[in-house]
């Protein structure tokens, strides 16, 4: 079979998480809040061996004199953000801007410096920017679809390579690369990516990959393989009557996140003061929120006021689902490609099922919409979302289905920026008055999936011209927007606003070269 064969790669040490290297010193430094950013620390490069400045530590910390702030900036390097430097001609075309914004925002293949949490990988890749210092897994799908308009196919071949060498060396695509994810992924789109690619060059890529397609595939069914109870669960997978399987967001751990260990913490005070939350249970739905990308929204909660009612390992969600079912078909045919039949028709027999599914579980017929369903309490969710626009993306809509959603979209989420990513403002970055590129690219390639241009246009029109003011005004190209006012820049989420930005210019480009 033409496959795909990972390089010989050598690592500088095992992947030990910050806070597993550093112990107390990572904590200590983390509750102090010296950094407005908890990832800040979490990539911090020592200047030394770990052990002497953990000894070091240790000794010096009860002395009068001690400052935190003092030592770690003596011992450790901080991470720059990346585009922060570069000038931008605000007069120039946003295409050319974008054009020029790949060079500053690829990554060089590197080796993982001593202490360090980033995991090097064989071959070069985009970063979305700002903070963001390493390759996230879903953005870099919104990411090549600029890089395929720019005509950066080698580019784009490099990152699907680095994905396929994270599932082989680690048996799954991590949210980035850096050794505090390792317990968790992101929204599988690595199919996705794939056909991406297929399409730029045939065929055979689907063979190429198949084997990293099918771990991925392993990885997110771990445990659906063997029957089990009705509305149970082990790790991503859920199982309901009949049979059925489908998946949830996890994360196998349940501790404070390192990238944001001070507001995790803080939150699990709040929660168990307000309701008795148990650390480790509010630990896991943070977790596994942040595995779904979504992270924070009112999605999320049962409260949607209420950041310490989260409760995401019940839920079952929509987009998801979608995703794996295009993993499954993909994988088809993968198989039929290979000739192996017997492996198409199971694969083509498990999307049949799943596309059966998400019609009896996601689809509110009393709100004519898509939701996602909380399997705990066995009904959907109270939250209306734009990932209800993912079956349309994935061709899964019945066409009266369609409808529906095209008038949610119409009535609902259309603003004048764009979609909102959910109508409660509550404060967090993934809802009102927000809209994010991805989610834009999906809704719009959906509707015109189902030949719903004038709304297409509508909303790309509104999207592409929120961007292309900003840019006027400020030579940036953000993480996210408002959508709502125009006027007023995003906010909410845990840090301040990133600008680079991968995914926004991917899907600014792929948008824009459609309309022409």
């Amino acid at each position: 079979m033409y496959g795909f064969v990972a390089p010989s790669f050598t690592y500088g040490q095992p992947h030990i998480s910050p806070e597993e290297l550093y112990g107390t010193l990572f904590r200590d430094v983390q509750c102090s809040h010296i950094f407005s950013d908890s990832k800040t620390f979490a990539d911090a490069i020592p200047l030394e061996d770990p052990v002497l400045i953990i000894e070091r530590y240790h000794r010096e910390k009860h002395l009068p004199e001690f400052n935190m702030d003092t030592f770690i900036r003596g011992h450790f390097r901080m991470p720059a953000h990346i585009v922060c430097d570069f000038v931008s001609d605000r007069s120039e075309p946003v295409s050319e801007h974008v054009g020029k914004l790949w060079s500053v925002l690829t990554r060089q293949p590197e080796n993982q410096e001593r202490g360090g949490s980033l995991i090097p990988l064989p071959y070069p890749y985009v970063v979305p920017g700002g903070r963001f210092r390493e390759i996230y897994y879903w953005d870099s799908y919104f990411t090549m679809l600029g890089l395929k308009e720019s005509g950066r196919a080698e580019l784009i071949e490099n990152m699907l390579n680095n994905f396929a060498y994270l599932v082989d060396t680690l048996g799954f695509i991590p949210t980035a690369n850096r050794t505090y994810y390792l317990s968790r992924s992101q929204p599988p789109f690595f199919s996705l990516m794939v056909r991406l690619f297929s399409d730029m060059e045939g065929k055979k890529v689907l063979k190429k990959y198949l084997p990293q397609m099918q771990k991925e595939y392993d990885y997110w069914m771990d445990g659906g393989h063997e029957p089990g109870e009705p509305f149970t669960a082990h790790r991503r997978v859920v199982h309901l009557p009949d049979g059925v399987v489908l998946n949830r967001y996890w994360d196998d751990k349940a501790t404070p996140r390192p990238e944001s260990y001070g507001e995790d913490t803080d939150l699990a005070r709040e929660a168990s003061e307000a309701h008795g939350t148990a650390p480790d249970e509010l630990y896991r739905h943070i977790r596994a929120a942040a595995e779904s990308g979504w992270d924070f929204s009112s999605r999320w909660f049962a409260d949607e006021t209420d950041f310490t009612s989260i409760h995401t390992t019940d839920i079952l969600p929509i987009d998801l689902n979608c995703l794996m079912y295009h993993l499954e078909k993909t994988i088809a045919e993968a198989y039929l490609l290979s000739d192996n039949r017997r492996m198409h028709l199971l694969y083509e027999e498990k999307a049949r099922q799943r596309n059966i599914a998400i019609q009896t579980y996601f689809w509110d017929e009393s709100r004519h919409y898509y939701m996602d369903y909380d399997f705990k309490k066995r009904n959907f969710t109270k939250a209306i979302t734009i990932a209800g626009t993912f079956p349309l993306f994935f061709k899964l809509a019945p066409k009266p289905h369609s409808h529906y959603v095209r008038a949610y979209i119409r009535l609902n989420f259309l603003k004048s920026g764009g979609l909102l990513t959910t109508m409660v403002r509550t404060g967090q970055q993934w809802d009102a008055p927000n809209g994010w590129a991805p989610l834009q690219w999906i809704a719009y390639k959906g509707l015109r999936n189902y030949n719903f241009h004038r709304t297409a246009n509508e909303l790309s029109d509104e999207w592409l011209s929120l961007i292309e003011k900003e840019f006027r005004h400020s030579g940036k190209m953000l993480e996210k927007y408002n959508v709502s006012d125009t006027n007023l820049l995003a906010g909410g989420g845990e840090y301040e606003i990133q600008e680079g930005f991968g995914w926004t210019n991917g899907v600014y480009l792929r948008m824009k070269n459609r309309k022409r």
